[in-house]
């Protein structure tokens, strides 16, 4: 998780899309995967599903997991194996942290802005459009956020959803929801490298270094570590049991005092949502310094501006929001339940800013999209995002497993593979 502003958006940013430009910049963008991120090569199947529902003059909504942070140029290189540019709905943080001209190369390539933190109409209502009449597809991360899972999805936000059945509502042509799996895998073992990050990691924080144990161990041992320090900020002596448990313990621990000093009531949803809620609160807190309420009949005017006691206990706040959202980002038992060296990376670099450099990394991904017609499960009234069924269907209710509900059938996998320079090269040596 990196660190990002969060305030109320200082403007807008509306999609420009030029479709010349996105193909003149391709050599650009695949030039960026190879030498900033080595993506090597990516290996696309399944488009023609894409391509048939966009014949067919249907709006195109791909739904992907966000595992990294160049998902979207993986997506783009799909793009333009699939015929035509995507949308793509994108957080302001990311128009707002970059320059004037990239901020137009964004733009230019399709990406809109939405504001996480509050109900965004004017990015619904561009959204909804794009899928109503534009010929492009358009894009959301229905995860709502970058969680370094690269074999697990965390559950999906509301938005995805209720945008394709705003948009199914009111559109002349059907509207087709195309779920897109990402996935990076190390074509070279990265073992060593992570022992020797392991190793640097330790001896930041003055432990004597433990090659001779396995690399689960030393991460767990590692992240135990931290887990500790973290208790004794927060709950003032260290907690008894698995990492898991003892995680989940700490994360309500936090939240729920937020929760309670802000006047936020727990509505039992998911970590991500409940964290928005409070961060909602915060920025409202913080925004009002020096702004005086208007006073009511019989009462005194509102509070001038904000003490630096309070200004300190708001920054405060944020920083524990930003801890939950890393907690949540990295579950406890990821490395028990995959232990391999594709799931390792991911667990043992993330302390890596602020303690040691990145290990040299060659990733792999695949993509698995299907699609399903975004009708609404008869099972249930609320819209929530399509999944599989038991029954080969379309449900949009993730709690049915046997849902009736007329849909289009699941489409075969979609199967995106990269290959290592090397690897390749040696092969053909081999041929």
């Amino acid at each position: 998780m990196n660190r990002q502003p969060f305030e109320t958006p200082p403007r807008t940013w509306q999609p420009r899309m030029k479709p010349w430009l996105v193909r003149l910049w391709r050599p650009l963008i695949n030039r960026d995967l190879t030498k900033n991120q080595r993506i090597i090569e990516l290996d696309i199947g399944g488009i023609e599903h894409v391509q048939n529902a966009l014949r067919g003059g249907a709006g195109v909504l791909v739904t992907p997991n966000h595992s990294f942070h160049y998902d979207s140029y993986v997506l783009i290189e799909a793009a333009h194996r699939v015929g035509t540019p995507f949308h793509f709905l994108t957080a302001w943080q990311v128009f707002a942290m970059s320059k004037w001209h990239e901020q137009l190369m964004l733009q230019w390539h399709g990406c809109f802005s939405i504001n996480r933190e509050a109900a965004d109409l004017a990015a619904f209502k561009t959204a909804v459009e794009i899928l109503k009449s534009k010929p492009e597809p358009l894009v959301i991360f229905p995860e709502g956020d970058i969680y370094h899972n690269n074999d697990r999805v965390t559950p999906f936000r509301d938005g995805a959803a209720a945008i394709a059945m705003s948009a199914a509502k009111k559109a002349e042509r059907p509207v087709v929801c195309i779920p897109c799996a990402l996935k990076c895998f190390y074509l070279d073992d990265p073992t060593p490298q992570l022992n020797e990050l392991m190793t640097r990691l330790e001896e930041a924080i003055h432990w004597r270094a433990r090659p001779e144990l396995p690399l689960p161990e030393r991460i767990y041992r590692f992240a135990e570590g931290m887990l500790v320090l973290k208790e004794l900020e927060h709950l003032g002596q260290p907690q008894a049991g698995p990492v898991k448990g003892r995680a989940q313990t700490l994360t309500e621990a936090v939240l729920s005092r937020l929760e309670a000093r802000h006047k936020v009531p727990n509505k039992g949803g998911i970590i991500p949502e409940r964290v928005k809620e409070v961060r909602r609160a915060v920025i409202k807190a913080m925004e009002q310094d020096g702004q005086p309420q208007t006073p009511s009949a019989g009462t005194k005017s509102g509070p001038g501006p904000m003490s630096d006691e309070r200004k300190q206990q708001l920054a405060a706040d944020m920083e524990d929001l930003f801890f939950i959202i890393q907690m949540f980002s990295y579950p406890g038992d990821y490395v028990a339940s995959a232990p391999r060296s594709n799931a390792w990376p991911r667990r043992s670099t993330k302390p890596r800013k602020t303690c040691s450099k990145p290990p040299i990394r060659r990733s792999a991904a695949r993509a698995a999209p299907s699609s399903g017609s975004a009708s609404q499960c008869q099972c249930r009234k609320s819209a929530e995002l399509v999944h599989r069924s038991n029954n080969g269907r379309i449900c949009l209710n993730p709690a049915c497993r046997l849902c009736s509900t007329k849909s289009t059938p699941v489409i075969p996998p979609l199967n995106i593979k990269r290959r290592d320079a090397k690897t390749r090269r040696r092969r053909e040596e081999f041929l």
